[in-house]
């Protein structure tokens, strides 16, 4: 369909993923990776039938590739390009095509170091674009409509019909659609058809980075408590150089007596720690324990985005203590 010039404008970024992936055939729902089909951003626009329905969409090819493969480096271009995008006065809002795997870390990533007035939108799907009762097509539309919105502003994750921050969201599950959920907080709003219906304002951290730092992320890693660790991932990210790491704790937010004595062992060889838990959900106490080890609380944000923000943190030259006051203020 042909470009409406009373219509609004909206850049389509595509970076593949499942929204973008070509199956077998219409019952291929689960391993339509296999085949390594993706279509470019003008086609899946084109399949999907919505150029000029509610928005005039500009495409932008980015990367064809499974969100897994996505690192910091194309967070990094993600952003240069976002914010070109939002310098052009013609453009309305900017969609993000991307694979739903890793979706959460760069809406998170992107909200970091993204200072906007428009709204970044990212979007996926839980079924290919071929799959029979596909939602790459109502997940595209609602994504477009709420890019199209002036009443938002920075960036956030819609899917499902449900707009998300990008603080809180988190893929819950493997295969279902209504897979994106905000745990204990909720959808921030709707997508009612062509209606973008806000249930409750935002609000929005005030830490921003410079996008350029993602480019050059120091080691950052995660260590997974369970029953029975006995710190031998700790010891052995601090071996491979790492600058910080995250623990995602027991559910108060805690690990077992020998990762505890692992972490108060790499906090004395200068590693930069955060106590998160593997909830995903839920604040996690700046305990007495916590304050003795010198230990960061990690807010109420899960282990990957905790990950992120250490990470930005001590590429920007932040101390122990300025990092905790960064995690204070979220």
């Amino acid at each position: 369909m042909a470009q409406n010039p009373t219509l609004t404008q909206v850049a389509f970024i595509a970076t593949g993923g499942t929204i973008a992936s070509i199956g077998t055939d219409q019952f291929d729902l689960l391993d339509y990776n296999a085949s390594n089909k993706r279509v470019d951003a003008a086609e899946l626009i084109e399949r999907v039938g919505i150029q000029g329905e509610f928005a005039n969409i500009r495409p932008i090819n980015f990367r064809q590739i499974d969100s897994t493969a996505i690192t910091n480096h194309d967070w990094a271009e993600l952003a240069e390009a976002c914010l070109k995008l939002c310098d052009d006065p013609g453009i309305a809002g900017i969609v993000i095509g991307h694979g739903t795997a890793s979706l959460e870390e760069t809406a998170w990533a992107l909200s970091l170091v993204l200072s906007v007035k428009k709204p970044v939108i990212l979007t996926g799907s839980m079924r290919p674009l071929t799959g029979i009762s596909t939602d790459a097509h109502a997940n595209l539309a609602a994504a477009v409509r709420a890019a199209s919105d002036p009443r938002l502003a920075g960036v956030y994750v819609v899917i499902n019909d449900e707009i998300h921050t990008s603080r809180s969201v988190s893929k819950t599950h493997t295969l279902r659609l209504g897979a994106f959920q905000s745990p204990w907080i909720g959808p921030i709003g709707y997508l009612d058809g062509p209606n973008v219906r806000l249930a409750r304002s935002e609000q929005r951290s005030a830490l921003r980075f410079n996008h350029r730092l993602l480019k050059d992320l120091p080691r950052v890693d995660i260590a997974y408590s369970h029953i029975g660790a006995d710190g031998v991932g700790i010891r052995a990210f601090v071996a491979a150089g790492a600058r910080g790491i995250v623990s995602a704790g027991f559910g108060p937010g805690m690990g077992t007596p020998a990762e505890s004595l692992a972490i108060r062992n790499a906090v004395a060889e200068g590693i930069v720690v955060v106590q998160s838990s593997r909830t995903n959900s839920g604040l996690v106490v700046d305990s007495k324990e916590n304050i003795e080890a010198r230990i960061i609380a990690g807010s109420d944000i899960g282990p990957v985005k905790a990950r992120i923000l250490l990470a930005l943190c001590l590429a920007k030259g932040y101390s122990r203590d300025e990092i905790d006051q960064q995690f204070k203020s979220l």
